[in-house]
């Protein structure tokens, strides 16, 4: 449980470091919904569904900072993939495997929400191969999709 508490206090001291807006980073997206945190979180994992993607982990430092009596804002960074690209990932660059799953980032504004995420083309674009880079694009489509779809 020690563990599990520096592991959460390291990540929320290390968010806290990073700069006010990550949209400068390249192939970053942000984007601010009107929408509550919990009500957005639900359209997302729809939208998630909806595009046949899969939730595979869902990280979430407010709860680890509440565990030891720490109050942030909420947020979420959730992992999502699906099975038919980690086959295409793994077939076109083993070394690709460490960027799966993808993640979009959930935080809980004043008004509203604010979601985040990198284009999976600019994730993939360093390992330089080809069928990588159809996939990435791919995937950039659908995570404008689910985006979008959860904004509504």
């Amino acid at each position: 449980m020690r563990f599990l508490k520096v592991c959460v206090l390291s990540l929320v001291l290390g968010a806290l470091a990073l700069p006010a807006s990550a949209s400068g980073l390249d192939g970053m997206r942000v984007f601010h919904t009107s929408t509550k945190f919990e009500a957005f979180i639900s359209k997302l994992k729809t939208s998630i569904a909806i595009h046949k993607m899969g939730v595979v982990a869902e990280a979430c430092a407010d709860c680890g900072a509440k565990a030891i009596g720490v109050k942030i804002a909420k947020n979420r960074v959730i992992m999502i993939y699906h099975p038919r690209f980690a086959v295409r990932m793994l077939k076109a660059s083993i070394p690709a495997g460490i960027e799966a799953p993808l993640r979009l980032y959930v935080t809980e504004q004043k008004i509203g929400t604010d979601i985040s995420y990198r284009l999976p083309s600019k994730i993939f674009a360093p390992y330089g191969v080809a069928d990588l880079d159809i996939m990435a694009q791919e995937l950039d489509g659908i995570f404008k999709n689910i985006v979008a779809e959860a904004l509504k």
